[in-house]
């Protein structure tokens, strides 16, 4: 997909990433997790772009990819016009301070021996930004703005909540003003109350700092709430993706109005009409040809089985690969 929008801070094209399977004594290449198969998209500066799917769809491969923390077998990324696949290891360090991540683990992405403070300056010592004075100040004023307090600097990990310490991990993503975040599920391990407390701070910062947001999510409830526009994928493609109120309102893809039907409607006379997929979720080791929602799709016909629908804008803004899609 291409958009001629010069306001755009992120543009992935074609993102590839195969993970290898050996077998034998001498652990030879057996065949290949086709994880994430030539994706394509964009995001503008300040906007949320959601990203959901079930699980083992290539998400998270995604987030990491784009930030090198997994290298990409193929494909394009393009960060404020910068190439970030062709950066040597100088130009990658500097460009960690524009671009960050949010762990889905809170607790497992803390070093459990370090106080939390010194997580979350550990970025700032790293690239020598300001005095050792000038550091903590940044760490209290991070703490503060996720709902902390300064006292909470000096206590290690094991002594904070599940939702307290996905807040010390915001705080640590904050640390060095990046311009785009990734989100990897950063709520999915929180309970219910916390979760909005979270995304609300999520939202309140976007709009104090001018934030871009990659998030990614299962829950549709949650992406529905704070995205602007939002990705659908499965096994490792993007099958739809349109403005939230577009995909919402008006789902094109039948994957995606078979997620959107399971959503609960939180009213016990009202029930929605649910889409039950059957089968399951082929393996990535070896995906179905043409579409590879052929498989489960109910309205799945012979071309759907042979070819590969082109992902394209169906309507305005509006991008869907389905064959049936007029």
């Amino acid at each position: 997909m291409q958009n001629q929008d010069n306001n755009n801070l992120l543009t992935v094209k074609d993102l590839t990433k195969y993970f290898p399977v050996r077998s034998g004594v001498l652990q030879r290449v057996s065949a290949w997790v086709k994880a994430v198969d030539k994706v394509s998209f964009f995001v503008k500066k300040g906007e949320t772009l959601g990203m959901v799917g079930e699980s083992g769809c290539g998400k998270t491969t995604i987030g990491r990819s784009i930030l090198r923390l997994i290298e990409p077998t193929s494909g394009e990324v393009s960060f404020n016009g910068k190439d970030v696949l062709k950066m040597n290891a100088r130009e990658l360090k500097s460009l960690r301070r524009d671009m960050q991540i949010i762990f889905q683990d809170p607790y497992a992405s803390l070093n459990p021996r370090m106080p939390i403070g010194e997580s979350v300056m550990e970025g700032l010592n790293i690239h020598s930004i300001g005095t050792p004075k000038e550091r903590w100040e940044v760490v209290i004023d991070m703490l503060k703005k996720v709902g902390l307090e300064e006292y909470h600097a000096r206590r290690y990990p094991h002594e904070f909540s599940g939702g307290q310490r996905q807040r010390i991990g915001i705080a640590r993503a904050l640390a060095l003003q990046p311009k785009f975040i990734v989100c990897d599920e950063p709520v999915s391990a929180l309970d219910v109350s916390i979760q909005s407390q979270v995304l609300n701070i999520l939202k309140d910062l976007q709009g104090e700092f001018g934030l871009t947001y990659l998030f990614i999510a299962h829950n549709l409830s949650v992406v529905e709430h704070i995205s602007d526009r939002v990705a659908v994928m499965y096994l490792g493609k993007v099958v739809e993706l349109a403005d939230r109120e577009a995909l919402y309102r008006e789902p094109l893809h039948p994957y995606t109005k078979a997620l959107l039907s399971a959503i609960p409607i939180p009213h016990p006379k009202i029930k929605r009409e649910r889409t039950i997929l059957k089968g399951d979720v082929p393996s990535p080791l070896n995906p179905p040809s043409g579409c590879r929602f052929h498989t489960r799709c109910p309205i799945a016909v012979e071309r759907c089985s042979q070819e590969e629908p082109e992902f394209r804008e169906a309507r305005a803004g509006h991008w869907v690969a389905c064959w049936l899609v007029e």
